[in-house]
Order: C-alpha cells, then structure tokens, then sequence
C-alpha cells in the first residue's frame, strides 16, 4: 500500500479526527483522570500523567477516523454528518486507514514507556475502540461496546500505577460504561430518524419510546457505583457533593430532551463534559483535603 498521507491534507485529516469537536477527548479523558488520581492517591506521577492525557487524544482521534471509515457510506445520507471528509471526498479511504494506523502506533509507543502488563491491556482496548463502528450494523447495543471501549482507560491506569486491578477499578469501570450508554443514546436519538431510514442500530432505536426512561436508569446506575466508590474508599463531603450536582446535571438532561428535539438532546449529550469535570474536581478536592 503507497503511501498516501500529505502535509497538504493536514486541514482535512483534523477535521476527520475531530479536532475541531473536542467532546469526544473531553468525555474519554475525565475517567481516565479519575483513575489516575485514585491509582495514585491524588498524585500521578508526571510520566503517568503525559503518557494516558496523549494517549486519550491519539486514541480517541484515532475511533474517529475509524468510525468515519466504517460509515463513510452512510455519512453522506445524514444530514449532520454528510459534510465529513470521507463522504465529501476530501480525504480518500486509503489516507483514512493510514491515518487511523498512524495514530494506533503512536499510542502504542506511548504505552510500550509503562509495563507489559498494561501493553497487553492496551491491546484490549483497541479491540474494542476499533470494533465499535462496525457494531451498528449487528447490533442494537453498539453503546454498550463504546462504553466499554471508553472506560478501558481506568483498568490500564491501574494496572501501570498499583500493578493490581483492585475491587474501585470494577466500580469506576462500570459506572463509566453506564453513564457512556446514557449519554450516548442521548446523541443517537438525534440522528434516530435517519438510523431507521437506512438500517443504522443503536440503543435509541432499541429503546424506543422508552428511551429516556431507560437512560434516567442507567444514569441512575452511575450514581449508585460512584457512590458505592466513594463508601469503600472512605471518602468525605467533596466527592458526595460532586455527585448532587451530577444528579442535578442528570435531571437537567432528561428535561432538556423531554420532547426528543434533536437539538436539545445534542445539547444535553454535549453537557456530559461538565458531569465528567464535576466528579473529577470531587476527586482531586478529596485528596487535596483529606
């Protein structure tokens, strides 16, 4: 395969990777913070730090380059997502793998600086970042595999500070997973209409006119796990505060798309960025503090 990638192109692979709509790091970069100050006990060390901040933006870069590639002929029949670069034709599918095996490789340098055990991780965690795109055309829960792409972060964070997986890991991954599902069936119902007109799955389908009660569930869910988090590791006031303002910020969401407007359940999925930093400053104040 030529290789094809040009410095020219530069505008249009950014756009591709989602530089320009930096949710998506935002979403994938607050968990992976919560696991590097309670791994560490509110004090990562900085090789620790520099390594998982790139490694969440290469690799969330990367799943979007990835997922453009797996629906570039499906992009064009959306209305928000027929100006991508792929459906456009100003990046060819060709640059589009090359880039998607650029950024693969340079997260894989990044995690070949820790242990084997996380490089063996990490290995998971790209199954599954890569995999996910092409789960809506199997499956109606292609959430549940971003969920679980989104929360590997935590384990491998672990595994290269404490060299252990311990009982906090399986609460945070899983109250991440849950809350990943809820917003992100929050964001497919706002292309739902046209996932039904050509064959696209996704939990807002699945879960049809029941969808918002489904997501209250599930946010409901991440509630209970960060504060079961927060019962085992003993900790104080910062981080139950934290969780009050989530559940206002919870409640907010469910009103806001309470008319399945796609604008406003685009909004309420945008605002998962300030859920996410809510609970990280509970953190960080709680290791501060106590």
């Amino acid at each position: 395969m030529s290789w094809q990638l040009s410095v020219s192109n530069i505008p249009a692979y950014k756009k591709l990777m989602r530089i320009d709509k930096p949710i998506g790091i935002y979403l994938l970069l607050w968990p992976t913070l919560w696991a590097l100050w309670v791994a560490s006990n509110g004090a990562p060390h900085w090789h620790y730090f520099l390594v998982f901040v790139a490694g969440t933006f290469l690799m969330r870069s990367a799943g979007c380059v990835i997922n453009d590639y797996a629906d570039r002929n499906i992009d064009g029949n959306v209305k928000r997502t027929k100006d991508r670069p792929l459906p456009s034709k100003l990046v060819t599918e060709r640059e589009a793998l090359q880039l998607f095996v650029l950024l693969v490789l340079l997260s894989f340098l990044l995690v070949l600086t820790i242990d084997r055990n996380t490089v063996a991780l990490s290995v998971i965690g790209l199954l599954l970042a890569a995999s996910y795109p092409f789960m809506k055309r199997y499956t109606f829960y292609p959430q549940i595999v971003l969920g679980a792409a989104f929360s590997w972060a935590i384990p491998m964070a672990f595994m290269a500070i404490q060299a252990d997986l311990p009982p906090e890991v399986w609460l945070l991954y899983f109250a991440n997973l849950t809350w990943t599902v809820a917003y992100d069936t929050l964001y497919a119902m706002v292309d739902r209409e046209d996932d039904l007109k050509i064959g696209v799955k996704s939990t807002a389908i699945a879960f049809g006119h029941n969808d918002l009660l489904i997501v209250a569930i599930l946010q409901m869910t991440t509630l209970y796990m960060l504060t079961q988090t927060a019962l085992l590791m003993y900790w104080h006031w910062p981080v139950y505060a934290a969780l009050v303002v989530v559940f206002g910020l919870f409640i907010k969401q469910l009103w806001q798309c309470r008319q399945r407007e796609p604008k406003a359940c685009f909004n309420a999925f945008l605002s998962n960025h300030y859920v996410g930093m809510v609970i990280f400053v509970g953190i960080a104040l709680e290791y501060t503090l106590y």
